[in-house]
C-alpha cells in the first residue's frame, strides 16, 4: 500500500483549542460556537482532523491559556490558542505572570470590539481646569489606557482604582466617577444604558471606529511623545481584541490554510452574532495588523508605557 494510503486510513485525531475560562465565560461561549462548527463532519474532514474540542483553562485575563500555549505546544496544526486581549495587556506592561512568547505566532481568526472611554457628561475642554475622576481596576488594566490619553489630552485626570468593569459602570451611574472605558461584547447597548457620552474611542491604527464614526479617536485629540502615543495604541489594540484563534509558529503552511479556509466559512455565520454584541470578525491575514499591534510593539513604545505606569501607580514590570 502507497505510504500516502496509509496515512488515509489511520483514525484521525482531535484538534484542541486552548480557552481562557471560565466554564460559561465569555471566551468559553465563542470558542464553544467555533468548535461545534469545525467539529461539522466535511470540515473537520478537510482539516484532516476528527472533531474540534476545547481545554479551558485559568481565568478570563487568558494568561495561563498563553502560558501554556507557549510551553507545551508542538506545531503540528493540531492544537491551537484562544488569545485574549488580556494576556496581550498583560505581556504589554510586563506582568510577571505573562511568561509566553508570542513571537511567531499565526492568526486563523479574530474578533475585535470598541473600545469608548465614555463620560457622564460630554468630553470637557483642556482648558477647563477640573479634575476628571477615571475609573480603573489597577494599573496593568486597560482603563489605564483611558487615563493615559487623557493625560496626553492636557486633562487633570486622576485614578479611582480597585473598580472591575461591572463597578466602574455602577459608579459612573452613581457619579462617585466621571469616565470609564468600554471595551468587549455589547458596547453600544452599555452606553445606551449608562446614558454615557461617548469621548473618544482607542484606536490602533489612527482611524476612527466604522462603528462610531461621528466619535473622535484618541489619535486626533492626544498630543505627546510620539513613543508614548505608540504605546498607548499598543493597548488600544489590546483593548479591542475580545478574542483571537492563534496556531504555533512554525505550524506548516498547508495546515495554516486549511485552519483559515474553515474558519472562514464559520466566519460568515458568526458575523451576525458579533455585529448584535458591537463587534466584527477578522480572518486570515485580516486580523493580522490587530493581533500584531497588541503583541509585537516597538520595544521602546512598551518601555516607555512601562515607565508612565511606574510613574503614576508605582507599578513594577518584570
Amino acid at each position: 500500500m502507497p505510504a500516502f494510503a496509509a496515512r488515509a486510513a489511520l483514525p484521525l485525531s482531535p484538534a484542541t483549542l486552548l480557552v481562557p475560562g471560565p466554564d460559561d465565560g465569555a471566551h468559553e461561549r465563542w470558542s464553544a460556537r467555533l468548535a461545534a462548527f469545525l467539529s461539522r463532519g466535511a470540515t473537520a474532514a478537510a482539516m484532516a482532523v476528527a472533531r474540534v474540542e476545547r481545554k479551558v483553562l485559568g481565568g478570563p485575563d487568558g494568561v495561563t491559556a498563553a502560558n501554556r500555549f507557549s510551553a507545551l505546544v508542538e506545531p503540528d496544526g493540531r492544537t491551537s490558542l484562544v488569545l485574549s486581549g488580556g494576556a496581550a495587556q498583560a505581556r504589554l506592561v510586563g506582568d510577571p505572570r505573562a511568561r509566553f512568547d508570542a513571537a511567531g505566532w499565526l492568526p486563523v481568526c479574530a474578533a475585535e470590539g470598541l473600545a469608548v472611554v465614555a463620560g457622564r457628561v460630554p468630553l470637557p475642554a483642556a482648558s477647563g481646569g477640573g479634575v476628571v475622576r477615571v475609573a480603573v481596576w489597577g494599573a496593568g488594566s486597560p482603563a489605564a489606557t483611558a487615563l493615559c490619553g487623557l493625560g496626553m489630552m492636557g486633562l487633570h485626570a486622576v485614578p479611582v482604582t480597585g473598580l472591575a468593569p461591572l463597578q466602574a459602570e455602577a459608579a459612573l451611574m452613581e457619579g462617585s466617577v466621571d469616565v470609564v472605558l468600554l471595551h468587549g461584547p455589547d458596547v453600544p447597548a452599555r452606553l445606551s444604558a449608562l446614558d454615557a457620552q461617548p469621548w473618544f474611542t482607542l484606536d490602533a491604527a489612527g482611524a476612527r471606529d466604522a462603528a462610531l464614526p461621528d466619535v473622535p479617536c484618541m489619535s486626533e485629540l492626544a498630543s505627546g511623545p510620539t513613543v508614548l502615543r505608540a504605546a498607548v495604541q499598543a493597548a488600544a489594540a489590546a483593548a479591542r481584541l475580545h478574542a483571537a484563534l492563534v496556531l504555533p509558529a512554525l505550524t506548516p503552511a498547508e495546515r495554516v490554510a486549511s485552519w483559515r479556509a474553515a474558519v472562514a466559512r464559520w466566519s460568515e455565520e458568526e458575523a451576525r452574532v458579533a455585529a448584535a454584541a458591537g463587534m466584527r470578525v477578522l480572518t486570515g491575514a485580516e486580523a493580522a495588523p490587530l493581533l500584531s499591534a497588541a503583541l509585537a510593539p516597538p520595544t521602546e513604545a512598551a518601555l516607555a508605557y512601562r515607565d508612565w505606569l511606574q510613574q503614576r501607580f508605582n507599578w513594577r514590570a518584570s
